[in-house]
């Protein structure tokens, strides 16, 4: 299939860089999405996701409130058992807004997901980093060494058919995993929904090992 560099028609700007942060609490993982400037400054919270552990059906869905009375956006895991089937990203009112999955055949290299809107744009992402995708992987394969923590960050490029990057997933030195997602505008004026951005982020971190 022909794939879009980017939608022909200019769209609004939204956030340009977000932060996210994981805390963990006794029975869900919990991201907290935050608007930041250029500097990494904190603007303050837009949203807080949140991942039940182990859950009999993939699902993430991201709140506005702390009472979680209004469900924001989120994505689900299109199959039970099937790790290729991918997964879907709605708004709150349920309407699709995006999709995302893991190739696998790809990955058994360097990691690498496909993250796709309805109207027909896509983009593959990747571990920026080759060598240190390489070093995860022999650290996996060593009994003594695989349930300790992964003493090396990964960060993700996704970048359009044209090469253009439209999203990039950075991960900070921190007790707590910390990434910071930049949306840069294309020369059109568009920009990857945050929203698609920040659920394909959170999936970075939540379903990485899966």
């Amino acid at each position: 299939m022909t794939q879009p560099s980017t939608p022909a028609e200019p769209q609004p700007a939204g956030f340009a860089r977000l932060q996210i942060r994981q805390r963990l609490t006794l029975m869900v993982n919990r991201y907290e999405v935050l608007q930041t400037d250029e500097a990494g400054n904190d603007l303050g919270l837009i949203c807080f996701a949140e991942q039940k552990r182990m859950a009999f059906k993939e699902q993430v869905t991201f709140y506005t409130d702390a009472a979680k009375t209004h469900a924001l956006f989120g994505f689900k895991a299109r199959k039970v058992i099937d790790l290729g089937a991918g997964y879907d990203i709605v708004d709150g009112a349920g309407q699709p807004i995006g999709w995302f999955k893991k190739e696998f055949a790809a990955s058994l290299a360097r990691s690498t997901w496909r993250l796709g809107t309805p109207d027909g744009f896509e983009c593959m992402g990747q571990e920026r980093n080759a060598k240190v995708a390489v070093l995860r992987r022999v650290w996996d394969f060593i009994p003594v060494l695989n349930d300790l923590p992964v003493p090396w960050l990964f960060h993700f490029d996704f970048r359009a058919a044209d090469g253009s990057l439209v999203m990039s997933s950075t991960k900070k030195v921190a007790l707590k995993d910390v990434y910071f997602v930049d949306l840069p505008a294309q020369p059109n004026g568009w920009r990857l929904d945050w929203r698609v951005a920040s659920a394909m982020a959170v999936a970075l971190d939540a379903l990485q090992s899966r």
